[in-house]
């Protein structure tokens, strides 16, 4: 080989070796986005509080959240987004809300739409009666933090239709998981004025139907039957099935609560149950579930992908 032609090859193999990482990345982001899918986080059960632990466990998972490339086009906040709001007086719940919207203001950059968490609701555990008489009691104080159009609601994006749900009701100073009567008659008119072309995803903060929930206690009742609570399954589990077969549409329901994670697919409407950021609250893995949020395709055909994502696990945590 001519010492020319020798050093024209050398030079290009050099460039190609300092350009070619860069150009895949930008070659494979734009393949990417071709996609003919939606791409969101579920990001559930954060539980922050004041502590170092919480706080900077939150960051990480919501770090990791905008730094995936390429970016969701929204994260889906599924509930509990703080530690806990039932039985806390007021100065300790404006300290978890504090350090929340300190976290996202610092650390998220993507649109964000807000489900409510029965830890997010203030007062329903307080012994003071005069909590009762506040006008940020129950759920007009996370909705103000979130901003929320209201307690339940709906948006679109490309050719899906999301469906926000409040699905945690006061039951005897405690809770149970449904959706109360005027949410229901809001449920049915919205799911009829939705375009048969578009598809649904409804989101829960309780699941509608899972597996999990009969897994969250470790041991079965005295007689065998599995344990499960009004606090752990909507109630109306059969009243929304009967409601969701209507709709050949509705083609996914999240949620979050149970802080494990499971995968339904139920009269062709698939149910993903998503962990929880906290994991154990701040404790480490939950059962066999470590910290995580989920990552979906919504496709324009309708179909539904999830993809765990274990924040503290991946590179660039």
């Amino acid at each position: 080989m001519k010492r020319r032609n020798f050093i024209q090859r050398l030079s290009a193999l050099s460039v190609a070796a300092v350009v070619s990482p860069a150009l895949i990345a930008a070659t494979n982001e734009k393949e990417e986005s071709k996609k003919d899918f939606l791409k969101i986080a579920f990001l559930s059960d954060t539980h922050v509080k004041p502590t170092e632990t919480a706080e900077q466990g939150m960051r990480r998972a919501f770090r990791h959240a905008n730094n995936l490339q390429p970016k969701p086009a929204f994260i889906i906040n599924g509930g509990d987004s703080i530690m806990d709001a039932l039985q806390a007086d007021k100065a300790k719940t404006q300290a978890q809300w504090d350090v929340w919207n300190k976290v996202i203001l610092s650390e998220n950059k993507l649109p964000m739409y807000h489900c409510i968490g029965n830890h997010d609701i203030w007062g329903w555990q307080s012994k003071d009666e005069s909590v009762k008489q506040d006008p940020l009691y129950e759920k007009a104080w996370v909705i103000q933090e979130h901003k929320m159009p209201g307690r339940y609601y709906s948006f679109e994006k490309d050719n899906w239709h999301f469906i926000i749900l409040d699905s945690t009701q006061e039951n005897n100073d405690g809770y149970i998981a449904r959706i109360d009567e005027p949410q229901y008659a809001w449920l049915e008119m919205e799911l009829k004025s939705v375009d048969s072309q578009k598809f649904i995803c409804i989101v829960s903060h309780i699941p509608i139907i899972s597996f999990c929930s009969v897994m969250f206690s470790e041991k079965n009742e005295p007689n065998g039957d599995f344990k499960t609570s009004r606090a752990l399954l909507h109630t109306d589990t059969r009243r929304l099935k009967l409601l969701f077969s209507k709709y050949p549409n509705i083609k996914t329901c999240l949620s979050g609560h149970i802080h494990l994670q499971d995968e339904v697919e139920y009269l062709g409407i698939k149910y993903f149950c998503n962990g929880a950021v906290s994991g154990n609250w701040w404790g480490g893995p939950f059962q066999e579930f470590a910290p995580a949020y989920a990552l979906f395709k919504f496709h324009h055909d309708g179909n539904v992908e999830r993809e765990m994502q274990e924040y503290d696990k991946a590179k660039n945590a």
